[in-house]
């Protein structure tokens, strides 16, 4: 009895050493494998994360006139907005305007509060243009003189939003809305909306590009699977090739043949089909043609790699059942396939979400995607914030479509090959 008992201890002493050896070696794969993934990590955070981040805080972050002329934005934070400031506000404004001139910082300050009202930048310079040094004069009656807006509440609440960080403003632009002098939230006037018609065209047109996707890609994803290796082999190199091309090139030669005496509109003339060119271009249909080309592949090969793993014997096995090949199809194949048609549907429209340069040269006034405009604020406009906002709620509307799409079809469960 004693040596059984001591035999089960020395067992179980030589089970828990042979775990602790086995979770011993477990943590040094891991640690291993992180030291070989760290670069990676690195790089993804400093060439990808980081900016994303750094571009979506811009839209909170309203740091102009705050640093530009800090005294003046703490006295504003303690104004009640009611009427017009006193004496001393008047002095810090005079003061932060020539200290904001010397710094070089005043052009900055201007552009910032141009987005509010759009004729701050004009009422700034010409302040600061016209101020001199005299400290023992009334800087407010002085203000005023220069130029009368500087005795209308209405000014000094435009400036005292623009002293305050972290702001709604941008957040509330991107939508269409904005603060109004009472504190309430309102949209804009419908002359001056345009984010939100924006953003329901972006939905739209890549909701059709999936659709177009999907019913020319996936009779050319069945050809491919079901076709012999040789030549579904050689049929797949039409379908990769277009990945061996730019993009720019390939939305441009759709530019070379779209136009009204373009290839396209001279073969329609040639064979009679058209009397006048037809507009193919600078408008919806342009939009979709190009970014239907480009995102096509994506669907194909998304749904092939599903049908390719689907054997035959469910179909003949349906047909020697009675099942017409038509009903077999539909009842048996498809299903099959659906996981591919949906990871297919889910890339196409995410990719389609942002993209710029196919709808920049083929598409209209009326046909601008919401990456178009944050590509405006950023290099013409100069509107970081605002296009952070912008960028927020592309990312969160993405993340919410990802979801959904989990939630209803199980992204989560389909397989890409």
């Amino acid at each position: 009895m004693p040596a059984s008992i001591h035999a089960t201890t020395a067992g179980s002493h030589a089970s828990a050493e042979g775990r602790a050896s086995y979770n011993k070696a477990q943590r040094r794969a891991s640690v291993r494998a992180l030291l070989l993934a760290l670069p990676l990590i690195v790089f993804l955070l400093s060439t990808f994360i980081a900016p994303i981040a750094l571009l979506l805080a811009r839209s909170a972050q309203n740091h102009e006139v705050p640093d530009g002329m800090p005294a003046l934005a703490r006295a504003l934070n303690a104004w009640d907005g009611q009427r017009v400031p006193d004496e001393h506000t008047f002095a810090l404004l005079a003061s932060g305007l020539k200290e904001a001139q010397e710094s070089g910082q005043l052009g900055t300050i201007a552009r910032r509060l141009n987005f509010a009202q759009p004729e701050f930048r004009s009422l700034l310079m010409r302040t600061a243009r016209k101020l001199h040094d005299d400290t023992s004069k009334a800087w407010k009656p002085a203000l005023i003189d220069i130029d009368e807006r500087w005795d209308s509440p209405e000014v000094w609440r435009l400036l005292k939003r623009a002293a305050q960080s972290p702001t709604p403003d941008y957040l509330l632009a991107a939508v269409d809305a904005q603060v109004t002098p009472q504190g309430t939230i309102a949209s804009m006037p419908a002359n001056a909306s345009v984010y939100r018609e924006a953003f329901a065209r972006t939905v739209s047109i890549s909701a059709t590009v999936t659709l177009l996707c999907l019913v020319l890609g996936y009779p050319v994803a069945w050809l491919l699977a079901n076709v012999p290796a040789k030549t579904s082999n050689r049929l797949m190199l039409f379908v990769i090739v277009p990945f061996w091309t730019s993009l720019l090139v390939r939305t441009t030669a759709w530019y070379v043949l779209l136009q009204p005496g373009g290839v396209i509109n001279s073969v329609l003339s040639g064979l009679g089909l058209a009397t006048h060119p037809v507009p193919l271009i600078f408008n919806r249909t342009g939009v979709l043609i190009g970014m239907t080309h480009v995102l096509l592949p994506y669907m194909i090969l998304a749904i092939y790699s599903v049908m390719k793993s689907v054997s035959p014997v469910y179909m003949r096995a349906a047909k020697s059942l009675g099942a017409h090949p038509f009903t077999a199809f539909v009842r048996v194949y498809v299903p099959q396939t659906l996981p591919g048609v949906g990871a297919g549907c889910f890339l196409v429209f995410v990719l389609a979400l942002g993209y710029y340069i196919t709808p920049a040269l083929l598409g209209g006034a009326g046909d601008e995607m919401i990456s178009q405009l944050i590509a405006i604020q950023t290099n013409t406009q100069l509107n970081w914030g605002l296009a952070g906002a912008l960028s927020a709620y592309l990312v969160i509307f993405t993340a919410v479509f990802y979801f959904l799409f989990n939630r209803i079809v199980g992204i989560d469960r389909l397989r890409f090959g």
